[in-house]
């Protein structure tokens, strides 16, 4: 990904972070409409996950410029997710699509087509990344 990219995602996250818990809703409501089986990993704290996902994305998302450090912890979330809530492949593929329609509908026209492109493109790669690992963590 290149800097253009990770500053779009950056200036985006820079407008949902002020409105986490809302966007933290919005992600909750999103993903249970695209994968109703996902709701076991919404704890009953209704606003925690989300809140959680909205903090340890931003953690992630200041890390873009920094693969090297970024890459352990994403291969981690990987791990964790394969372990502990059996996430599969087309787990990850709803919570992208949850997420997108999240910034959509929070960040409305700021989130344009080249935005939602730029997030498309962070997404993939990190999900790419935990998806190999929790591959790999099921086949040992």
């Amino acid at each position: 990904m290149n800097d253009y990219t990770i500053q779009l995602v950056n200036e985006s996250f820079d407008l949902v972070e002020p409105m986490a818990p809302q966007a933290a809703a919005l992600f909750r409501e999103n993903l249970v409409q695209a994968a109703p089986t996902l709701q076991t990993l919404l704890h009953s704290d209704a606003g925690a996950p989300g809140e959680q996902l909205v903090l340890a994305m931003g953690e992630a998302l200041r890390q873009l410029r920094e693969p090297d450090d970024l890459l352990p912890a994403v291969e981690g979330l990987g791990r964790r997710h394969a372990g502990l809530m059996g996430l599969r492949d087309e787990d990850y593929d709803a919570v992208g699509g949850a997420l997108l329609k999240t910034l959509e509908q929070g960040l409305g026209p700021a989130f344009d087509d080249e935005t939602r492109a730029a997030w498309i493109d962070v997404y993939s790669a990190m999900a790419g990344a935990m998806k190999q690992v929790s591959r790999s963590a099921s086949a040992a």
